[in-house]
């Protein structure tokens, strides 16, 4: 590679506000403190993350699609996947694009088994020892994506990667389950990202940039604050 193309090449810094803004321009991001929003998990939060709302905006989703490969090439190598498959159903649309972009076959998996026909809970042809990589549309605490790499697992596939555009980063260390599962993460941006692209360009007053702040540093506890009835996290 000459220098000039190595130049143009993004660097993980650049990826990761580039995100940042564009979740920020497609208004993928939204803000309520009272009342606050629910996750899946149940928690409370003051701020909601809407992935699937970037489908509907093609220069910036193809942005996106092409950082998330320069992203994967640098974290887990140019020939490390045999297929990408996407979760039902955020993660289908991006794992189309991105198997696309590799040149692989794409998958998708069911959250459960359909119940009819084949009963199937893959969709699309997937061989034993097939390095598999799982995408999703975002992350919080990583426990809906267990179903995913279960299914992919007990039909023989190899899942050490799974990628998403947005992780939320409250989940580290002995209670990162997707660390317990052997499955490395890459995500093109986290909260910190967000909130440092929003602060800059002054987008957000400072009694939410408050609210994310306490949120992102207690989840549990600020969830629990705001009428969180002890959903597990």
């Amino acid at each position: 590679m000459s220098s000039s193309s190595a130049e143009q090449q993004p660097t993980l810094d650049h990826i990761a506000g580039a995100t940042a803004r564009i979740l920020l321009e497609t208004e993928a991001i939204h803000f309520s403190v009272d009342p606050p929003f629910t996750l899946t998990s149940g928690r409370k939060s003051p701020v909601y993350v809407d992935c699937r709302r970037l489908i509907s905006f093609p220069r910036a989703r193809s942005a996106l699609m092409d950082m998330a490969v320069r992203l994967l090439q640098d974290r887990a190598g140019f020939e490390a996947f045999d297929a990408v498959a996407g979760g039902e159903t955020a993660g289908i649309p991006y794992a189309a694009w991105i198997a696309e972009r590799l040149g692989l076959p794409m998958l998708y998996v069911r959250k459960q088994p359909k119940g009819f026909g084949r009963n199937a809970q893959i969709e699309g042809l997937l061989k034993p020892g097939m390095r598999v990589l799982l995408v999703e549309d975002l992350m919080t605490d990583g426990g809906s994506k267990l179903a995913f790499i279960r299914a992919l697992r007990d039909a023989e596939a190899e899942v050490s990667h799974c990628f998403v555009v947005f992780r939320y980063g409250i989940a580290t260390g002995p209670d990162d389950v997707m660390d317990r599962e052997g499955v490395a993460v890459s995500a093109l941006a986290t909260w910190a990202d967000v909130l440092s692209v929003a602060e800059a360009g002054h987008r957000l007053s400072p009694a939410v940039l408050d609210a994310v702040r306490a949120f992102l540093a207690d989840p549990a506890g600020w969830s629990a604050q705001h009428g969180a009835d002890g959903a597990a996290s």
